[in-house]
């Protein structure tokens, strides 16, 4: 999945069970064994949707450059460091989310994401392989967003499988878990239901380019004339290879506002307008200098306008593992 983004309520997720469809005439021993079968499977995705709790978490920290999970031991020279406007910070923002809405129909990428839950624990990083058709195909803001996830890591996730269409499926995930038992089956979960949200900081729905875009400007433009915000930008920055644009944001004291933060970091790949990763960092503890990650997304071997059609988004695509 994103971005960056927003809330949503907690509820407890429908399950369809196989049993209420059957015949009148099915032994009472095959109902019970597809109720067992459904119990089961949630169990083993409410335990991955957790992820291991007891196991060690890594931090990320704000220092002068943090380098991420993807660039770890890969750090190079960047450009010249000046110090910019918010106000300039946000045309670029503005320039990137128009031209987004205007040619972007669909994108591939693989998506690097840590970020606290909701209750403030840092979650481990996650890999995934997206596919994403956009709200904006055709330049028009009327189409439902598609979105189908494959996760790579952790281990408790790997295989894990997702795909959810806004409008379709009674607005429900389709999720197909790894393993013997989660195969057997695929479970559709409200994106903001209890099991969807466990271990997420934001539900599916706000996932990909468009939202973190969205979500910058919005954030960005509260602290437009703040005397205790600066900017600084740096080019010739790489980033998978690219010499792009990265802008940093510094908070001299805390705003107060929802979903606060001392440093955000984005890098901005200016050629094609699309801003490919973003993160942002807390307060310090007292008596540490130290800032803790809150949320961090990377796009990394991003393909636009692949020409994604519905099979891309079906769960009898053969490519998929989804339980027929």
């Amino acid at each position: 999945m994103a971005a960056n983004p927003l809330t949503s309520h907690l509820q407890v997720p429908t399950v369809t069970d196989p049993a209420s469809t059957a015949p009148r005439h099915r032994s009472p021993w095959l109902s019970v064994l597809a109720v067992s079968l459904t119990a089961a499977c949630l169990s083993v995705l409410a335990g991955e949707l957790a992820g291991d709790r007891s196991a060690p978490v890594p931090v990320a920290v704000a220092g002068e450059r943090q380098a991420s999970p993807a660039e770890a031991g890969a750090e190079t020279d960047a450009g010249k460091t000046t110090t910019v406007t918010m106000s300039e910070m946000l045309r670029l923002a503005g320039d990137a989310l128009a031209q987004t809405v205007a040619g972007l129909d669909d994108y591939t990428a693989r998506l690097v994401k840590q970020e606290q839950d909701r209750s403030g624990v840092l979650q481990p990083a996650s890999e995934m392989f997206l596919k994403v058709a956009t709200r904006h195909r055709g330049g028009q803001r009327d189409e439902p967003l598609k979105v189908y996830l494959r996760f790579e890591s952790p281990d408790t996730l790997k295989g894990r499988e997702v795909i959810w269409i806004e409008n379709e499926n009674d607005g429900k995930l389709l999720v197909r878990e790894a393993g013997m038992i989660g195969a057997m089956m695929t479970v559709p979960l409200s994106p903001d239901s209890f099991l969807a949200m466990q271990g997420q900081r934001y539900p599916i729905t706000d996932i990909g380019l468009t939202r973190l875009l969205e979500k910058l400007i919005q954030r960005g433009d509260q602290d437009r004339d703040d005397p205790h915000v600066k900017v600084f930008m740096t080019e010739d920055y790489l980033f998978d290879g690219r010499p792009l644009t990265h802008l940093r944001i510094e908070r001299s004291e805390p705003s107060g506002q929802e979903d606060d933060f001392a440093i955000a970091e984005l890098v901005l790949d200016q050629p094609h307008n699309l801003v490919v990763s973003y993160r942002s960092f807390g307060w310090p503890e007292p008596g540490s200098t130290e800032r803790a990650l809150i949320e961090s997304y990377e796009y990394h071997d991003l393909e636009t306008n692949v020409g994604l059609t519905d099979r891309d988004f079906d769960t009898a695509n053969p490519e998929y593992t989804f339980a027929k």
